[in-house]
């Protein structure tokens, strides 16, 4: 299983249930690494979507904890062990956990590789990812060259987890 997610340089990923960067070329890099695959997502996520409508091209899984929560063209589960057992069944290497930050938590540990788009700067932000520069089983693999897009300065980064869990 795969995650990815945008941080800023003390691993902020949002700020009043909006992401704190919007970048054209990570937006474009997500869509090529998760287009046809199965992404894993919050309801608060899905909210942030055109439309609060799932991805297009792409099987949507939310994981929401009201139980009347219904979302058009995705599947929805009210708990962890529901979505686990329904994951069961799928190849790790088609699933992409894309947030929000309750979501990357509970499911890093199951992450074999992680795609981070890391953002040079300091922001406001109320939710985070996990630092994986201070979790032992996760190692840094490899980094693009600095990039820039607007006044924004960013690279990719890609980590690998050593010992993730299985459903």
């Amino acid at each position: 299983m795969n995650c990815i997610v945008n941080v800023s340089e003390n691993w902020g990923i949002g700020k009043d249930g909006q992401l704190l960067f919007s970048i054209s070329a990570d937006l474009k890099r997500f869509r090529q690494l998760t287009l046809g695959k199965t992404v894993i997502l919050g309801r608060k996520t899905l909210a942030t979507f055109p439309g609060e409508k799932p991805l297009p091209g792409r099987t949507n899984l939310v994981l929401s904890r009201q139980p009347n929560f219904q979302a058009d063209n995705a599947v929805i589960f009210h708990s962890f062990p529901e979505l686990a057992l329904f994951l069961h069944a799928y190849p790790t290497e088609e699933l992409w956990v894309i947030g929000g930050a309750s979501v990357y938590e509970r499911m890093l540990p199951y992450c074999s590789h992680a795609f981070i788009t890391k953002t040079f700067c300091e922001v406001d932000a109320d939710s985070f990812f996990p630092n994986l520069d201070a979790l032992p089983q996760w190692h840094f693999v490899s980094e693009s060259p600095k990039m820039e897009e607007g006044n924004l300065v960013f690279r990719y980064l890609e980590y690998h987890n050593d010992s993730p869990c299985t459903f």
